[in-house]
């Protein structure tokens, strides 16, 4: 909905509030018998379920949906109560999108780039190789038109998509070897989805897709040479540094990773419009949630990871990341070539990508090599 068409139907829903009371005072100046009117009705109540792609309890992700459940059940009185399940819980990780789209359940959560067999254009909402930061993302999605286009893409499949959160950069992964050159990737099996498994894929690499609860066993166990997931904080929780011990960075395939929330088309259009605005709310407070938690966590955790369980933290070597770059690029463009709406995101995605960063280039990129303080990790 417009601003202004919201504005306006919040004042009118107000003048006719105001009206409503004054009716009342004059009522009650008659005699108690005749004010009698007919009984309120009470509100009519849903009950959803939702399913999600991550393991039980992990923080943000899981925790994420399950404060999305209750902050909706919490701005609604009650009248909308979802009731959340973990990835395996009712449906299998990587079987939400079609169990939403099926009307199995009336949402799920989890991250667009999952879906990419089924809808390749997805890919593009959830994070492009040298994309997006979350601000850009964001942006993209808030006022670029980014979210109208994800709608017009799930729409064929009946589901309805909103941002519900954001990783920030991550970073670029856990590894048994070392990574010098693009040679190095030759042969590597690696847990990595999205766009940027394509790069991989294009590298010379094997891509093996994983749900959250079976990367560290494949990982320790050698099923798997690397695996990718978010950032510190959760890379402690999920134990990698157990496994392998150099931690590579910058996160050039997921640099700032959109998680949604989807919602059934005929549940969400079966909801009050007050309901659905509500459910568009708590989903956009989540979005911003979500980054602040891996924002305020990812630093101490890093030091962490470093100091007590003596991670080796390597940054990708320049050469490097440019082969990377290329590959990507190159990746992007076959992918956008293979239908009509991939090629119509991937121009959409492009032409903002340009927009924005004639901007990031003087504020963020100034920000932290000029005006920000520079910190070193302790050993």
């Amino acid at each position: 909905m417009e601003r202004r068409d919201f504005l306006r139907k919040a004042g009118l829903a107000a003048t006719g509030a105001v009206a409503a009371a004054a009716g009342l005072a004059g009522c009650g100046q008659e005699k108690k018998e005749e004010a009698k009117g007919p009984a309120v009705q009470p509100k009519k109540t849903y009950e959803w379920k939702m399913v999600t792609t991550w393991p039980p309890n992990l923080p943000v992700l899981q925790t994420g949906a399950e404060r999305f459940a209750k902050r909706v059940g919490e701005a609604t009185g009650g009248q909308l109560k979802i009731e959340v399940f973990a990835g395996g819980e009712l449906v299998p990780p990587l079987g939400v999108f079609d169990a939403v789209s099926e009307g199995t359940v009336e949402c799920g959560s989890g991250a667009s780039y999952y879906w990419a067999g089924k809808v390749p254009a997805a890919q593009w909402f959830a994070a492009v190789p040298f994309g997006f930061n979350a601000q850009g993302i964001n942006a993209w999605f808030y006022s670029g038109g980014g979210l109208q286009l994800w709608e017009e893409v799930y729409a064929p499949f009946n589901v309805i998509p909103r941002p519900q959160g954001n990783t920030g950069v991550q970073m670029g992964g856990w590894f048994r070897k070392d990574m010098n050159t693009i040679d190095d990737y030759k042969g590597l099996k690696m847990r990595i989805p999205g766009l940027g498994g394509k790069v991989i894929s294009k590298a010379g690499g094997t891509v093996v897709l994983l749900p959250g609860g079976e990367i560290f066993t494949s990982l320790e166990r050698g099923v798997i040479d690397a695996t990718e997931w978010v950032g510190p904080m959760h890379d402690l929780r999920m134990g990698f540094y157990k496994a392998a011990k150099n931690y590579y960075y910058p996160g050039w395939h997921e640099p700032g990773t959109c998680l949604e929330v989807m919602f059934n088309k005929k549940a969400y259009e079966s909801l009050p419009v007050e309901l659905q605005q509500t459910v568009d709310a708590v989903a956009a407070e989540t979005n911003m949630w979500s980054l602040c938690e891996f924002e305020a966590g990812n630093g101490a955790a890093l030091q962490t990871l470093i100091s007590e369980h003596n991670v080796n933290l390597v940054r990708f070597p320049d050469q490097l990341m440019e082969d990377l770059r290329k590959l990507a690029t190159e990746t992007l463009e076959e992918e956008a070539n293979k239908d009509p709406m991939s090629r119509k995101v991937h121009d959409a995605f492009l032409k903002f990508k340009a927009q924005v960063g004639v901007w990031g280039s003087v504020s963020e990129n100034a920000y932290y090599n000029v005006i920000a303080d520079k910190y070193a990790l302790k050993k």
